[in-house]
């Protein structure tokens, strides 16, 4: 992953509520699942296992943002394990299919929560991150970032 693509992921998850970041979660995952790919085909196998540990550890994460006592987690936590199955055989057979199965499974759902996250009117989950505001400056198509509070309380709350 590009350091623009972890800086634009980072300024999401910091202002995201909870369904936009199981969002990022997913478009995270699939971003790794293409890295996986490339370093596949490239022979790079030590890329190849970092990228399928990135992807691991993406939906571990969204196993551990699951609440069992409402639908549809439960057969949501199916379809990650299954996922997970799969990618331990993409890993061991060096097997491009497991990783387009995952991708299959994961890019519908991300649509799904894309089309359901405006409904989610809580704030953002980070309640003592910077408000960053991004424009377009004087400079030949740059992108500058400004944030409005310069971080004097930032990380404790006193």
């Amino acid at each position: 992953m590009t350091k623009e693509c972890k800086q634009q992921f980072t300024l999401r998850i910091s202002q995201a509520n909870a369904t936009q970041l199981v969002v990022i979660l997913y478009e995270m995952c699939l971003v790794y699942l293409d890295e996986a790919d490339c370093s596949l085909q490239k022979n790079d196998n030590a890329r190849f296992r970092e990228d399928i540990r990135k992807v691991r550890g993406c939906i571990a994460e969204l196993l551990q943002s699951l609440n069992l006592d409402y639908e549809p987690a439960p057969a949501l936590l199916q379809l990650y394990l299954f996922c997970l199955k799969r990618l331990v055989h993409a890993q061991l057979h060096k097997d491009p299919k497991g990783l387009e199965d995952i991708k299959r499974i994961m890019m519908p759902l991300k649509e799904a929560y894309a089309n359901i996250q405006d409904q989610n009117t809580s704030g953002p989950v980070m309640d003592n991150a910077q408000t960053v505001y991004a424009g377009l400056t004087y400079g030949r198509n740059s992108l500058t970032e400004n944030t409005s509070d310069p971080g004097n309380n930032r990380g404790m709350l006193v």
